[in-house]
């Protein structure tokens, strides 16, 4: 018998800036300006702003099921200021931060999970009207993401797909299904785990006997590797270099951002049933936001007035759409038929009809086929 090693894989962790702000190595061109970094703070507030008010209107009854990005700001703020404008962002149901940060609106977000599909059209200058809309059905849309980059490479595009999904949905065969055809057919698509340690009330230890999820892509030939998913320097880097790659022609890649869930599954969940408060106080400690701010002062780019004014600038900016939220007219009961199909089929559009005719003329209702 003879033995011999045929294949050696190893996945690596990028971290530039410590759970004390401290940064280290170095940087990235983006992290040595301030503009930059202030704008990357800035989203990672407002974002962290927004979350609060949505779950505070929920809790009121004034919006629907919510999931919250608490703890999580890095990861969406990385994706999206690594994103180009012409790339196609593929959400799960808690990237906020990168939505906003590409264009979609506070309010938008607030009338789609307040159960109004109009929520998803991403109106407004500068809407990313290619991108998809929040998936709450776990891991479908890595599927949808392979679909989009089989287009971009067929059309001969200098652009990318970016899907994000969470631990939980790294166990789902669709994802698996996406990730070994993007890497067979050498697609134009990056994968971002959010690794948040849950999924739901499972914790990772208990879904998956691999020692990261990145490495579930070696076995599709997909480049893997990890981020410290609270440092947005280092979330933000790798996926631009991942998309860059990506535009060049030269395949997939997947990254597993470690990072953690401080708030509830969502607000129809109780975290403290399965978690201990323990656990969570030890996690602040690490969060993204005040890592950041924490390098900003450092720097001598952030002061304590300049904290102020921004708390007092995103509160008013939440606000104000919050207002035009809850002055919005709902949607009219037929416009539940106005999103299934690009042509209702027949069965549906009698049902609509019936509708129609019993709720009586309405010249006033809005929505529409």
């Amino acid at each position: 018998m003879t033995s011999e090693t045929v294949a050696r894989f190893e996945i690596g962790l990028t971290r530039y800036l410590d759970a004390s702000g401290k940064t280290h190595g170095r940087l990235p061109g983006f992290a040595t300006e301030r503009d930059e970094m202030v704008a990357m703070y800035r989203a990672m507030v407002l974002t962290r702003v927004f979350d609060a008010k949505a779950v505070a209107l929920q809790r009121t009854g004034q919006l629907g099921t919510y999931a919250s990005s608490l703890g999580q700001e890095a990861v969406a703020i990385g994706i999206g200021a690594a994103m180009r404008t012409g790339d196609v962002f593929l959400p799960s149901f808690r990237e906020q931060g990168a939505q906003l940060w590409r264009g979609v609106r506070m309010l938008d977000l607030l009338l789609y999970w307040g159960g109004d599909e109009r929520g998803s059209a991403y109106e407004g200058p500068g809407a990313p009207d290619e991108d998809f809309p929040v998936c709450v059905p776990v891991g479908t849309q890595a599927a949808h993401a392979a679909g989009v980059a089989m287009a971009i490479r067929r059309r001969g595009e200098k652009r990318a797909a970016l899907c994000a999904l969470g631990d939980g949905a790294s166990s789902r065969g669709d994802v698996i299904e996406a990730i070994n055809v993007a890497g067979l057919w050498s697609l134009p698509v990056v994968f971002v785990i959010n690794n948040n340690g849950w999924a739901i009330s499972v914790p990772r230890a208990g879904q998956s006997a691999a020692e990261t999820l990145a490495q579930k892509a070696i076995a599709a030939g997909v480049p893997a590797e990890q981020v410290d998913g609270n440092d947005v320097i280092a979330v933000r880097d790798r996926v631009a270099a991942a998309l860059e790659r990506a535009r060049g022609g030269a395949g997939p890649s997947l990254i597993e951002a470690l990072t953690y869930r401080l708030s509830d599954h969502t607000t129809a969940d109780d975290a403290s049933r399965y978690r201990d408060d323990a656990e969570v106080s030890a996690r602040w400690a690490e969060e993204p936001v005040r890592r950041l701010r924490e390098c900003l002062v450092a720097c001598q780019w952030w002061t304590k007035g300049d904290e102020e004014a921004l708390a007092a600038e995103c509160a008013a900016e939440v606000e104000a759409v919050v207002a035009a939220y809850l002055a919005a007219p709902p949607p009219p009961p037929e416009a539940m038929f106005d999103h299934l199909y690009a042509e209702l089929p027949a069965p549906l559009r009698a049902q609509r009809d019936r509708l129609l005719r019993r709720a009586g003329p309405a010249p006033d209702r809005q929505g529409g086929a």
